[in-house]
This record gives structure tokens, C-alpha cells and sequence, in this order.
């Protein structure tokens, strides 16, 4: 069998294939405006922080903001709003949780047992799981909704790509010389897919001196100006490494941190969505 390019129309296994799906209906009592997906080549460049940060200058503009987090096997989102109480049921639907600015959010980590238990679950499942997310909770009225992915291009990624009505996608990425490489996987999965591509972020982009404003750069200055020049998408935002924003994720307080460095990179999104 020829490898999938991820457009259904043209292929000459239509109707005959299991990767051919439909994109879901949202559960019934949800009206959700806009899907952004947060993705990345490769882990450990703080696509989760990325995601909940974006998620709070959303909602501090006003818009009514969700995250889904998708990254089934390694969940941090309820970690880092500091949500520790289960999910809710309405009878039919699951309830979000909802975090003290009003981010309604779901993730594995908020159903098992405990926050720590292993989810050792074949990729068709940690994708149903997604799916389920999307149709099986009553989200209400969400502007924006993001989708913490995975790293990597596996199953979950490409259930999203292909399953939910995903409006974009930033791709966030760290200044090591991989940058080239982790971002294009990203951006050729998503145009694979017909996603279009809102924008790369630079996570760990420098550190500021606290006595003279210098910046340091510890992995060296980053290239992802010139990779998003190459492939024609904006750069959205070089985020520096803050210790005072990872110990707000550790404790849970991420909102509490007021984080201007994604004040640019909302703006210019919201610019692209309109």
C-alpha cells in the first residue's frame, strides 16, 4: 500500500481504508468557534506550557477559552493549572473542569485514579480517547479551543488532523541546531493534512540578566527566524526561560503569571483567524 499523504479525495484506496475519517460533530451542547493545535517535532521544548500560556492570554483578552489536553500518555495540563478534582457528568456528557480564570479543560490525568497512574493504552485507544474528548464533552460556548498534542507525528496527531475541524496549528520548537528538522516534520505533517500553519514559537529562547537586561542565550541564538522566513510562516513569539513561570507551573498557578511575551503572538493570531 502506497503511504498515506493525508488527502482522502485523490487516494485510490477512498472508501476502502481505515484512515479515511470524517470530521466529528461537536457534542451537542457545545459551540466551539475556533480549533488551534499546539504541536511539536519532538518533545521537551514546553509545548504544554506553550499551550497554557496561549490558552491565558486568550482569556485574558475576554474569549472564552478551552484546552484539550491530547497528550494522552504524558498529561500535564491539570499540573499546571493546578486541577485536581475528577471530571463531572451531566448524565450524558462530561463536564470540563474549569480552572480559576475560567479555562474549562480535560484531560486523562483529571479521570484516572490517580494523577501518576501509567496509561499504558495501543494508539486506536489514546486516540478514541481524543475523539471522545471532542464529541463527549459538553464544552458550551468556547471561542477558542486548543489542542495540546503529542510530540512527534504519531496516531494522536493525525487523528486530530484529520478527525477535528482544526482552524491551524503552532508549531513550538527550542534554539538547538534541530530546530530545522523538528520544525519541518511539524509543518510537512500539517500540509500533508491541508492544516494550515498560524506560526512558530521559540521556547528557551534566551535568559534575561536580572541586573543589566542582557540577554544570554544558553543553546546558543536560535534559528527559528530563519527556518520561519524558509517556509514562509511567521515567527510568533521567542519566549525567554523564565524560573519564576516554572515554578508557577510546578505549583499550579500558571494564571497567576502575567506573561507578555505571547501578547504579540495572540494578536497576530487572532489577526490570521479572522
Amino acid at each position: 500500500m502506497s503511504e498515506c499523504n493525508g488527502n482522502c479525495s485523490s487516494c485510490g484506496q477512498k472508501g476502502n481504508c481505515d484512515s479515511e475519517l470524517k470530521k466529528l460533530e461537536q457534542n451537542k451542547n457545545s459551540k466551539i468557534k475556533k480549533v488551534i493545535g499546539i504541536v511539536s517535532g519532538k518533545g521537551g521544548v514546553g509545548k504544554s506550557l506553550t499551550t497554557a500560556s496561549m490558552a491565558c492570554a486568550f482569556r485574558a483578552k475576554g474569549f472564552n477559552t478551552a484546552i484539550i489536553d491530547g497528550d494522552i500518555t504524558g498529561a500535564s495540563i491539570p499540573n499546571i493549572f493546578g486541577l485536581e478534582s475528577g471530571i463531572a457528568s451531566d448524565g450524558e456528557s462530561m463536564i470540563p473542569a474549569v480552572t480559576k480564570t475560567g479555562i474549562k479543560a480535560i484531560s486523562i490525568n483529571l479521570l484516572l485514579e490517580t494523577p501518576d497512574s501509567p496509561v499504558v493504552w495501543r494508539g486506536s485507544m489514546l486516540s478514541n480517547v481524543l475523539k471522545q474528548f471532542w464529541t463527549d464533552v459538553h464544552w458550551g460556548e468556547i471561542d477558542y479551543m486548543f489542542i495540546d498534542m503529542p510530540p512527534g507525528t504519531g496516531d494522536i496527531p493525525l487523528t486530530a488532523f484529520q478527525s477535528l475541524p482544526i482552524d491551524g496549528i503552532v508549531i513550538v520548537t527550542s534554539p538547538q541546531d534541530l530546530v530545522s528538522m523538528i520544525v519541518k516534520k511539524a509543518y510537512n505533517m500539517a500540509k500533508l493534512m491541508n492544516i494550515p500553519i498560524l506560526g512558530i514559537v521559540e521556547n528557551m529562547s534566551y535568559i534575561e540578566c536580572g541586573d543589566c537586561g542582557k540577554k544570554i542565550y544558553p543553546f546558543g541564538e536560535g534559528k527559528a527566524d530563519k527556518v520561519a522566513e524558509e517556509l514562509g510562516v511567521p515567527l510568533l513569539a521567542k519566549i525567554p526561560i523564565n524560573p519564576a513561570i516554572a515554578k508557577a507551573c510546578d505549583n499550579g498557578s500558571i494564571e497567576d503569571i502575567v506573561n507578555p511575551d505571547y501578547q504579540q503572538a495572540v494578536d497576530m493570531i487572532i489577526k490570521i483567524l479572522k
